[in-house]
């Protein structure tokens, strides 16, 4: 972990699961010191009993800041001394933020802007941006505020002096906060059906681990203005649900169908066709610089355009799809299904 050698790290909306996969990753390394800022003052009560029942040798590392991104000063406050910053706050339940849009625009547009002004501001050296797959062709309240997430990030990159900001955008991560298959998880275990939205539906799904080799990925490897994404595979929803039921003795003749919920996409994309034409192929992942041309067009008609690449729109329907078993493979490898199971069978 030489890049986080004796560095500060910060993650805002750090007490969420994100921030404990990085706390996990990152606080046995040589790295220097992890803040984790959010408002949760219980949240962050939690962790911190938590780390130091876990890691009491190196818990001293956590530095706890309680603070909000919608507000400019606390982001400013702690961001002294900063190196890195994995900048993951945001308000991310479709649903919720079809019903409050302008609080995903004070979270994820303000926010994010805050951060990035405080980061340049502070002479950080990296941010790594967190967004997601419903930020391509976005059609609910929560994809379009971290659609215009991704336009800040890169309207601030052109003139954020030595510090690098890139985004990331990646699919649903199992298992995390108020994800479905926690809830199919206990379900299961009260002996209800399983309730999903449309069997059809695919998504891309990746770990949390996943999450943030693709965060470090974009610290390694990202230029200023970055886009980068993981070639995630997918799986429907039905595929999905059946392995969980297959992991957990549910059955899968119960498995109720309850619609589509508010803002919701049949499938998903994260790269559209537009950022493909410049997509740069870097095996695992794909990274898409930023165009960097200024408002005078007239010498961009003139010079013409670089060569288009050949591929086009990656999405869930496009890209590998997984069966029950590679499903429930995947699945069964997180350690918070090996804990589920673990207590059941314990039960």
């Amino acid at each position: 972990m030489s890049l986080f050698k004796d560095s500060t790290l910060m993650i805002t909306g750090g007490t969420g699961s994100f921030g404990n996969a990085v706390l996990n990753r990152f606080l046995k390394t040589d790295i220097g010191e992890i803040r984790i800022f959010s408002r949760d003052e219980k949240k962050q009560d939690d962790m911190r009993h938590e780390y130091q029942a876990k890691y009491p040798e190196v818990a001293d590392k956590i530095k706890f800041y309680i603070g909000d991104v919608r507000s400019l000063e606390s982001c400013r406050t702690a961001m002294h001394g900063v190196d890195y910053i994995f900048h993951a706050a945001a308000l991310k339940q479709v649903p919720s933020c079809e019903f409050f849009p302008m609080e995903a625009v004070r979270t994820n547009v303000i926010g994010t802007e805050n951060v990035l002004n405080a980061a340049i501001e502070a002479g950080v050296k990296s941010v790594i941006c967190l967004s997601t797959d419903k930020a391509a062709y976005p059609i609910n309240a929560m994809g379009i505020t971290k659609a215009i997430e991704e336009k800040i990030a890169v309207a601030k990159s052109r003139y954020s002096g030595n510090t690098k900001i890139c985004c990331t955008r990646y699919g649903n991560v199992m298992c995390s906060r108020g994800s479905v298959i926690p809830l199919w998880i206990d379900q299961i275990r009260n002996g209800n059906p399983i309730t999903l939205t449309e069997p059809k539906m695919t998504r891309f799904i990746m770990s949390l681990d996943e999450a943030v080799d693709l965060v470090l990925f974009a610290f390694e490897h990202g230029e200023n203005g970055d886009l980068l994404i993981q070639k995630a595979p997918a799986c429907t929803i039905q595929t999905q649900a059946e392995a969980v039921c297959e992991l957990f003795g549910g059955k899968k003749e119960d498995i109720k169908v309850i619609g589509i919920r508010h803002g919701e996409k049949m499938y998903e994309t994260l790269l559209t066709n537009e950022e493909c034409a410049k997509a740069i192929d870097m095996g695992d992942f794909y990274r898409v610089p930023a165009d960097n041309r200024g408002l005078n067009y007239d010498k961009y008609f003139k010079e013409g355009d670089e060569k288009r690449v050949t591929l086009s729109e990656f999405n869930s329907n496009n890209t590998r799809i997984l069966n029950v078993e590679e499903t429930k493979a995947k699945i069964a490898s997180l350690p918070y299904i090996q804990d589920e199971l673990a207590k059941m069978g314990g039960e």
